[in-house]
């Protein structure tokens, strides 16, 4: 599982061409693809995915170093958690693999002082200096590659622009999200549906090879313990591994108790309290771990 070797990635790489793929690496091809049908930019703001953000932010609130800090958001997206974290004041570089993800996140209005500059790319590859931020966030592409080896250049990249005492925080999806989700939304009764759920539990290894809607795309689900097995085998101090929503995002009818602020106050209270409860890691749709480069 791990003893991979680093990456030998060179400094100050601009990557605005993707064709350093292999045939066997088709990784980003399927992200795009599915992101080309998929509305990123509304996500965090619909459903139980605003109690993954106001989640997430209560995590980084506690976990970054104080702003002006130097941030690199690997995988950020259409830049939500960039244009949160530069309200309050950080520097924040967002990188991304999908074009109209960081066309998005070039125009996304800022209200504070901080900045963000948004590029195309690639995780395994950061187009950054060593040691020249405070933090990274690595909130979505340990879930997109599928490999370990890729995951663990992935994080050893990260090691790498970090500063000495800088803070990763990578989050996973858990390999049970699927069998959770079909059980309270229904879609067990899909032969499909059942066949994806079960591929999860075994290895993590999610495949929707028809592409259904809903059923998300070709990706990894961790189980905790290999989350923290392969941020240490990057290199990283371990800090801390937290769940995000915890079963608050199983909540059915979630739009109705999030609307109401005495429920809404209720399920933040209760994701918080599960928070670091170890038996309740896996039955969150995502966790996140806190680490740091020593």
């Amino acid at each position: 599982m791990v003893g991979l070797r680093p990456a030998e990635a060179s400094l100050n790489r601009i990557i605005t061409d993707l064709s350093m793929e292999t045939e066997n690496d088709t990784i980003i091809d399927t992200i795009r693809r599915f992101y080309g049908r998929y509305d990123e930019s509304s996500r965090l703001a619909s459903g139980s995915f605003r109690l993954e953000f106001a989640r997430t932010c209560a995590i980084l609130t506690r976990c970054l170093p104080p702003a002006p800090s130097h941030v690199y958001d690997i995988g950020g997206g259409p830049g939500s958690y960039a244009a949160w974290l530069a309200d309050r004041g950080y520097d924040v570089d967002l990188l991304d693999a999908v074009e109209s993800h960081v066309s998005c996140a070039s125009a996304v209005p800022v209200s504070g002082v901080g900045a963000v500059r948004a590029r195309i790319g690639d995780s395994r590859s950061l187009p950054y200096p060593d040691r020249s931020a405070e933090a990274v966030l690595l909130l979505g592409p340990l879930y997109h590659l599928t490999d370990q080896e890729d995951r663990l250049v992935s994080l050893r990249e990260c090691l790498r622009v970090l500063r000495p005492g800088g803070r990763l925080i990578a989050a996973a999806v858990s390999r049970y999200v699927s069998t959770l989700e079909g059980l309270f939304k229904g879609t067990f009764a899909d032969p499909k549906f059942q066949r994806i759920a079960a591929g999860d539990r075994a290895t993590g290894q999610h495949r929707n090879d028809d592409e259904i809607e809903g059923y998300f795309t070709t990706g990894f689900f961790h189980h905790p313990n290999e989350l923290r097995a392969e941020v240490e085998a990057a290199g990283f101090r371990f800090d801390e591994l937290c769940a995000v929503e915890g079963p608050a995002g199983l909540l059915p009818d979630f739009d109705r108790a999030w609307e109401n602020p005495t429920t809404r106050s209720w399920i933040l209270e209760v994701a918080n309290a599960f928070e670091s409860e170890a038996s309740a890691l896996a039955v969150s749709n995502h966790f996140i771990a806190i680490c740091t480069r020593t």
